[in-house]
């Protein structure tokens, strides 16, 4: 069986080597970086299986990391943090976090998140059909390679961003709740407010706009939540 690697990144030696302890006694490869910098620099060389990120960090914060590692991996990041504020538990989420852990945690619990992210990545890779292919009026959407294009543009997604326009594009014309939404996308154990939902679908619409797509596929249904329709008369 294949060892799990887990990159930690904390600017304190107890944290990481707290962290350290917890992960070697679960089976995982460990990689340290103290920095965000270093960080960067060792996702870049090396493969993870999660990723641990503190926020409050010396060079780059822990929002700056994940949204540098998003651009490049689809990696689940999960972020420490000894603040408790809602409002940066969604900006995580919004740079493209997974999930989002506040300090001083269970060591049960936090292996126990660990493990769901790894889970629940591995599922999703798994059920991505090869052929997969969702073409509309301008706009493809490419399991496989988690990648859009609109107006013949690739767009710059973040992993959430792409698995919610997937969802809704999967299923034309069906109205999804929020809650149905988070689930799918975050998974049921997700903690956070589902309003993050209308974040991402605000990114999506503004990324398609960019593109010069010339229509909003993603259409908010009133008192539901959103659903994927091409507008009459686009062809």
């Amino acid at each position: 069986m294949t060892q799990l690697k887990a990159l930690v990144v904390d600017d304190e030696w107890n944290m990481r080597n707290l962290l350290r302890i917890y992960l070697t006694k679960e089976g995982f490869q460990i990689a340290e970086a103290s920095t965000g910098r270093e960080a960067l620099n060792l996702a870049s060389r090396e493969k993870f299986d999660i990723v641990l990120l503190d926020i409050m960090m010396p060079d780059m914060d822990g929002w700056q990391v994940c949204e540098a590692i998003r651009e490049k991996d689809n990696v689940p990041v999960l972020m420490l943090t000894a603040r408790s504020d809602t409002k940066d538990k969604i900006r995580g989420l919004e740079m493209g976090a997974d999930d989002y852990l506040t300090k001083p945690f269970e060591p049960g619990e936090l292996v126990a998140r660990i493990h769901s992210l790894i889970r629940r990545s591995a599922l999703v890779r798994q059920a991505a059909p090869k052929e997969a292919v969702l073409e509309f009026p301008g706009l493809i959407i490419r399991p496989d390679a988690r990648a859009v294009t609109a107006a013949n543009t690739v767009l710059d997604v973040t992993p959430k961003e792409f698995e919610l326009l997937a969802v809704l594009a999967g299923h034309p014309q069906r109205a999804f709740g929020r809650e149905e939404l988070v689930e799918r996308v975050w998974g049921f154990d997700f903690e956070g407010d589902n309003r993050v939902v209308d974040t991402h679908i605000k990114n999506i619409r503004e990324k398609l706009q960019r593109a010069g797509l010339g229509y909003n596929p993603v259409q908010t249904v009133w008192g539901i939540g959103y659903k994927f329709q091409i507008p009459d008369g686009i062809q």
